[in-house]
């Protein structure tokens, strides 16, 4: 990956087997421009140049989306998410788990937060949702791959950075532990998503016609990560 500047607009720039050249915002602001393998730099800029008014545009509505981004507090009351519903926060004293949901409620060890060790505590939601992410996930991948063609060579749950999702030239897919915080309705547009990439690298009309056979409400689902996916957080 290689980072480029152009005028005002700093990007990255990934080069891969692919036939055409897109342009996306990232969940944490950066523009990234992913390239096919034959692109060379001065076609990557002239791209960029003809896009400004989308890319200034994009930005300014993901500065807006993410003015809302909710700031957690490890408090008792404050709300968790996981499948779209936020459950309320109890610190407990006793506790073999570092985390648990039960009765409706995330269950934390007080001493994780008392020590001030919330990087700890964080730790622990993470694990939970890689937990329950990768018995769910590999469930729906499952149920979705016969649907779509294709048969991935295995399925993950861990940290991405900025992509809710990814899969590799040899079949293996991975998932953000993130996902496990949106309702299940947009799980599956993710796994859909995902794997039709089997078919199409790139988001082309081709791309989006493979979707739509399997998920024609795939739109509404799109839209809510878009506006909502900032709250998916801890």
């Amino acid at each position: 990956m290689k980072g480029q500047q152009d005028e005002r607009i700093a990007f990255e720039v990934v080069r891969s087997q692919r036939s055409t050249a897109d342009i996306i915002i990232e969940r944490d602001g950066s523009v990234l421009v992913r390239a096919p393998e034959w692109a060379d730099d001065e076609q990557v800029e002239d791209l960029v140049k003809s896009k400004h008014y989308w890319i200034y545009q994009s930005l300014a509505e993901w500065r807006d989306l993410n003015a809302t981004r909710v700031l957690r507090e490890y408090k008792n009351g404050e709300g968790f998410l996981y499948l779209g519903r936020a459950h309320r926060l109890l610190l407990v004293a006793d506790q073999a788990e570092p985390l648990q949901l039960k009765n409706g409620r995330f269950t934390l060890r007080r001493d994780l937060v008392e020590r001030g060790e919330i990087a700890a505590a964080k730790t622990a939601f993470r694990d939970f949702y890689v937990t329950r992410g990768i018995e769910r996930l590999q469930a729906r991948v499952k149920y979705y791959a016969p649907k779509v063609g294709v048969s991935p060579a295995s399925i993950d749950v861990r940290e991405l950075g900025n992509r809710w999702a990814s899969c590799s030239p040899s079949g293996d897919v991975a998932f953000h532990w993130k996902c496990m915080m949106a309702p299940q309705t947009i799980i599956d547009y993710v796994v859909v998503h995902e794997l039709c990439h089997f078919h199409h690298l790139d988001h082309t009309d081709a791309f989006w016609n493979e979707v739509d056979k399997v998920m024609p409400q795939y739109r509404e689902r799109k839209e809510w990560l878009r506006t909502n996916g900032a709250g998916l957080d801890i």
